[in-house]
């Protein structure tokens, strides 16, 4: 986060959001959130993770490495990470590896459900799970917090970040081997119920703040 000096020489912060999403299911609707947020007061809003689709395309080819380098470059500079919800998000690879490197990376994180936003054809999607439900962390009998993620109904292991991390003071910290979900620690929004429009960069900032960013 850095500081800008408005017109009247009052210091503001300048969000970088990292935003993440299932890009081929919900890009139309993620982009409606996207600009909502840049466009209102400009000079203090900055989103990412919004890869060039050739970028995207061509690391897949490459392999997981190129995959994970290109988030966490995109993931530089950013103090709030955003998931953007909608029916199959919970279960992309990619997301969850996006919500692992904001918790190595000390981000604020946050859901926004954009199922109810309508697509470029007028219709709304069903609700999806909550991603964060699907994801959490846990503590070894050495007293390390290690990263777990929900398959088959079952919570395993995260096997894209195996080390140990740092979770921020307010959140609820695993005290045994049961996992405690990252819903429990972080809040979810719906854009529209909730009128995302106007609250949505005070979500931003309770999420920041939450974190110490």
């Amino acid at each position: 986060m850095t500081g800008l000096l408005s017109s009247t020489g009052v210091s503001i912060q300048k969000r970088r959001v990292f935003f993440s999403f299932h890009y081929q299911n919900d890009i139309w609707r993620v982009n409606q959130v996207r600009n909502s947020w840049r466009y209102q007061h400009e000079q203090q809003r900055v989103a990412e993770g919004f890869f060039d689709g050739s970028i995207w395309e061509r690391s897949q080819r490459t392999g997981p490495d190129s995959l994970k380098n290109l988030i966490r470059e995109g993931m530089k500079n950013t103090s709030v990470t955003c998931v953007l919800a909608g029916s199959e998000t919970y279960n992309r690879r990619w997301v969850r590896y996006e919500i692992a490197r904001s918790i190595v990376k000390g981000n604020g994180l946050m859901v926004v459900r954009i199922h109810s936003v309508k697509n470029q054809a007028g219709f709304t999607a069903r609700q999806g799970p909550n991603p964060l439900d699907y994801m959490g962390t846990y503590r070894t009998s050495d007293g390390r917090i290690l990263l777990a993620e929900k398959k088959n109904g079952k919570w395993v292991q995260y096997s894209d970040y195996t080390l140990a991390v740092t979770l921020p003071s307010a959140w609820r910290k695993p005290v045994s081997t049961n996992v405690v979900s990252l819903s429990s620690c972080a809040r979810t929004y719906c854009y529209v119920a909730n009128s995302g429009r106007q609250n949505f960069a005070t979500w931003v900032r309770h999420a920041a703040q939450k974190t110490g960013n």
